[in-house]
């Protein structure tokens, strides 16, 4: 480990007295904390719902006592080659490793826990206990599936939690910049923590990234256009062409409302309404409403109605063209989807293609996201929206966030708290902290008809407007991306939500996530896509026929849509039909946070 200790000035008393104030602060901020918590008559000791699952994986230990002992042994095989592993090493011997963290496992990544002996032996000494503790609940037999897949989720949370890079300790960069500061990064991450834990209710909101260095409209959200239309659910957003003829159809993008639309609009290196509107579309972007208590009452088919409808009725006064292709994103495409198939009830086609990014229409099996659904968690979550109106929506944000603890919870933890650092500027994680609220009643529809009783691909699952909407009648030709990595709509779970449409459908697999995957300029030449036959088969048998391409999806897309998009006519400026402009884009909705 590295550091001679700087020769700087040291001032014993100005240290006492920073500590002496930060104490103080951290004590009236515990005081708080514990006042509030002791007002509350409905506090919720299992809101999880784990102890019944802990209940029943300690009596399947019990049932099967091999198990355990045959875990027991594996790990003291474990330990004892690592005993002299670490042996041989003090002794200048060489020695391979017992262990090694996964591939792309960045918390270890100091040279420290590789070169120094100690720390390399406390490192393998987690990774082994992580792997028996994590193997034991697993290899769990007689569990309900639910709850096998909440041991596996919070086994692996309470293992991040305990690795030794998240303690100041048993860390070598922190006791590093410890020795070099003097303490002061501790000082400094105390002072961090302060400011970021609320004493009310008890939640520490962890800075991701520095808030001041990013502007709407200023150095994210930066395409030129127009706002032309709104409701109390949406601003609809016309952006200016990029070139002297467009193509006949306009192009409508539905993102989900569970975050903000400019993911798509980032940065101009990586936006795709950038590129959609290079390539000739005249692009209109929906902005959802930031909800608050006023919209409790809104449903998941005002949401179509007052939503998705109401933007298509707006693009045809605006450029008088009845007919667009559409774009929806997330729970955008399940929205799109439920459009379509009332549209479809209406004999209404006007939409006449959809792409569908990374959607779930099919939700037997949403992967990670499954671990908070279930009837006492979703009770639970409707007693707190009824209250307020809506779902605060750090709720949402610190779900989304523990799909990957290790990279958006605690490596932040470690650097503002540990090493007393501001968190860099970083466009990506300042959109992923600008979180949404949900109203209550949508929120609570969307929870129970999808993800709980996967009504949703049902005929009839869903009412809009009193007509029962059925996903078969959707005979849209349609574009499905989805990626190999996704944690929230996993990609052979899109892929059974494609066989539901009766249209014809190409299904296109993107490397990398959820975000990455989808936002992949051609320029960066990262990832690449796989392409493959109809989706009518199980997700190993097209994944085993797809045929692999390197680049970005959006050139095998932008090919598809050309086949949709109709003639070139003169470009549109936005204001210019029968909507006049509103304001500029990004808009007022967008501003609003959470």
């Amino acid at each position: 480990m590295a550091g001679n200790i700087p020769n700087s000035d040291f001032d014993p008393s100005k240290l006492a007295e920073t500590v002496n104030d930060i104490s103080e602060q951290y004590q009236s901020m515990l005081q708080d904390f514990i006042s509030s918590q002791g007002q509350s008559d409905k506090l919720n000791m299992d809101p999880l719902g784990l102890n019944q699952a802990f209940l029943d994986f300690t009596a399947s230990i019990v049932k099967n006592p091999e198990k355990l002992m045959e875990a027991q042994m594996e790990a003291w095989n474990a330990y004892t080659n690592l005993w002299f592993g670490a042996a041989n090493k003090a002794m200048g011997q060489a020695s391979e490793a017992t262990i090694a963290p996964e591939k792309g496992d960045r918390r270890f990544k100091h040279e420290a826990w590789e070169n120094n002996p100690f720390f390399d032996f406390i490192k393998q000494s987690y990774l082994v206990t992580a792997n028996s503790v994590q193997s034991l609940v697993a290899d769990a037999e007689g569990l309900d599936e639910k709850d096998a897949q909440k041991l596996r989720f919070y086994t692996q949370q309470f293992v991040d939690t305990l690795s030794p890079t998240n303690f100041a300790l048993t860390n070598p960069q922190v006791l590093e910049a410890t020795l070099e500061s003097k303490g002061e990064n501790l000082i400094k991450g105390l002072q961090n923590f302060c400011e970021d834990f609320d004493s009310e209710n008890g939640k520490l909101r962890i800075k991701m990234t520095d808030q001041s260095a990013f502007e709407l409209g200023k150095n994210v959200a930066t395409s030129k256009g127009k706002v032309v239309f709104q409701n109390e659910m949406l601003q609809l957003i016309q952006y200016s062409p990029l070139t002297e003829e467009v193509n006949k159809r306009p192009l409508l993008i539905i993102p989900p409302w569970i975050n903000k639309f400019y993911i798509l609009d980032l940065q101009e290196k990586n936006s795709l309404i950038k590129y959609q509107v290079e390539q000739g579309h005249t692009v209109f972007v929906v902005s959802w409403v930031n909800p608050d208590e006023k919209h409790r009452d809104k449903d998941f088919e005002d949401y179509v109605l007052e939503g998705a409808l109401a933007a298509v009725d707006a693009i045809e006064k605006a450029t008088g063209e009845k007919e667009i292709n559409a774009i929806g994103y997330c729970i955008g495409g399940t929205l799109l989807a439920a459009t379509l198939a009332y549209m479809s009830a209406q004999e209404d086609k006007r939409i006449v293609s959809a792409t569908f990014y990374v959607t779930l229409l099919d939700f037997s099996e949403p992967g990670d996201l499954g671990v908070f659904i279930d009837e006492q968690q979703i009770a639970s979550l409707e007693e707190e929206m009824n209250e307020r109106g809506y779902l605060d929506g750090s709720q949402m944000a610190n779900s989304f966030n523990m799909l990957r603890s290790n990279d958006l919870i605690w490596s932040f933890y470690v650097n503002n708290y540990l090493l007393g650092k501001e968190p860099l500027p970083f466009d990506l994680l300042y959109w992923n902290s600008d979180s949404t609220r949900m109203p209550a009643k949508m929120h609570s529809t969307y929870l129970r008809k999808m993800y709980l009783e996967n009504h949703f691909k049902e005929p009839g699952g869903m009412i809009v407007n009193d007509i029962p909407v059925d996903l078969r009648d959707i005979k849209t030709p349609s574009y499905f991306i989805s990626t190999e990595e996704d944690h929230i709509a996993p990609w052979k779970s899109t892929l059974l939500g494609a066989q539901l449409l009766s249209g014809p459908v190409r299904f296109v697999l993107g490397k990398s996530g959820h975000i990455a995957g989808v936002v992949n300029p051609p320029a960066a030449n990262k990832y690449g896509y796989l392409t493959g036959g109809k989706p009518n088969t199980d997700a190993d048998s097209w994944h085993e026929k797809a045929k692999a391409h390197e680049g970005s999806w959006w050139k095998d897309w932008d090919k598809w849509i050309k086949k949709h998009a109709g003639e070139k006519v003169q470009a549109r400026q936005p204001g210019e039909g029968s909507l006049k402009a509103i304001e500029d884009a990004p808009g007022s909705y967008v501003k609003v946070r959470a």
